[in-house]
């Protein structure tokens, strides 16, 4: 039988003890993970860097899983309680620098945020903070798993990160400052509205509105009494829709919207081309580009007084007109019974009016 001399066996425990450090060092740091639930009939969730999963749930309350990430992530705090007349959800992040290396390196944002962690929303005041992709600075996140039952009043705040939405049923906002958003599945309103960011919605049925400083916008399968889209910069895509009021407004993007039922539209880009596609009449169209052509197909049996302008660029349509006043640049007549209004101007883009 060998023997381990004692200095031997000494050095082996203090290898051993040396191994199991490096382990442990070279292990990933667990997440941490805590659910909170949180009652009312009106909630609202507020995170300033991180990824919110929004879906449908049961029960009574709204339940919310954290899972916070970063070298400093211990120092997160989750509160909760009423403020200003509805229940909430803050996470708390105790400096005015933070890094959420998602952002990407070289990118920042500003918001103000209020001493109770809320932001974003109608209350006032607050302090700068700044939240980077590198650098210094508390290095810190939390991703939300939200859980919402139906009928409920939902909002989530969201500095950084991006945000999805499924399968929930309720009147819910979704504001981020910069971060895209996907939602889908949606029983009831929605209000999109983020700084910059993409953002996509499929399959809405109540009223949807979408506002982005800076994105590309796409909805599919709305229908409601209302759709409002509204960017400053990107174009917006839409199909299968069927609304009572239809608004698109953007700055500077184009705008293609097909298999629209609407009697109501309104469509003003400063500068894009526009491509719309009605499935019915309508009661009043207005098209306004200051740069940018437009091309409207119709149904056969459409009925409106049409005046068109294209400013420089030729008019051309593809149905019988019968014209009032007709120029180059410019048509005024009555397209079957007349009873609609339609007004396409573009300050620079030809015109086109086609059948379906």
């Amino acid at each position: 039988m060998s023997r381990i001399m004692p200095g031997c066996r000494a050095a082996m425990v203090s290898c051993l003890g040396l191994f199991v450090v490096a382990l442990i060092a070279a292990s990933p740091r667990p997440a941490f993970g805590q659910e909170y639930r949180i009652g009312g009939s009106d909630v609202a969730v507020y995170n300033l860097a991180g990824k919110v999963e929004v879906v449908g749930g049961g029960g009574s309350e709204v339940v919310v899983e954290v899972m916070t990430g970063g070298s400093d992530a211990g120092e997160l705090r989750v509160l909760t309680g009423e403020i200003r007349g509805r229940e909430t959800l803050r996470v708390v992040y105790p400096s005015d620098e933070i890094v959420y290396s998602e952002l990407g390196r070289g990118s920042r944002m500003e918001i103000r945020v209020r001493d109770d962690g809320t932001f974003g929303d109608e209350g006032r005041g607050g302090d700068r903070v700044r939240i980077s992709g590198s650098g210094d600075g508390l290095e810190a996140w939390a991703d939300l798993r939200i859980r919402v039952p139906p009928g409920r009043d939902f909002a989530v705040y969201l500095g950084a990160g991006e945000a999805t939405v499924e399968n929930v049923e309720g009147d819910l906002r979704v504001d981020t400052g910069t971060g895209s958003v996907d939602a889908s599945g949606v029983r009831g309103s929605l209000v999109v509205d983020t700084g910059s960011g993409s953002v996509v919605v499929q399959g809405v049925d109540g009223e949807l509105s979408v506002d982005t400083g800076s994105g590309s916008v796409e909805v599919s399968g709305v229908r409601g009494p209302r759709l409002e889209v509204d960017t400053g910069s990107g174009s917006v895509a839409g199909q299968g829709i069927s609304v009572g009021s239809l608004v698109v407004d953007t700055g500077s993007g184009s705008v293609e919207l097909s298999e629209v039922a609407c009697s109501d539209v309104m469509v003003d880009t400063g500068s894009g081309s526009v491509e719309l596609d009605l499935l019915d009449d309508v009661e009043r169209l207005i098209v306004d580009t200051g740069s940018g052509g437009v091309t409207l197909t119709v149904p056969d049996d459409l009925g409106a007084r049409v005046e068109v302008d294209s400013g420089s660029g030729g008019i051309d349509a593809d149905l019988p007109i019968e014209i009032e006043a007709v120029r180059r640049t410019y048509l005024r007549g009555t397209i079957g019974d007349g009873r609609g209004s339609i007004e396409i101007d573009t300050g620079s883009g030809g015109i086109k009016i086609l059948r379906r």
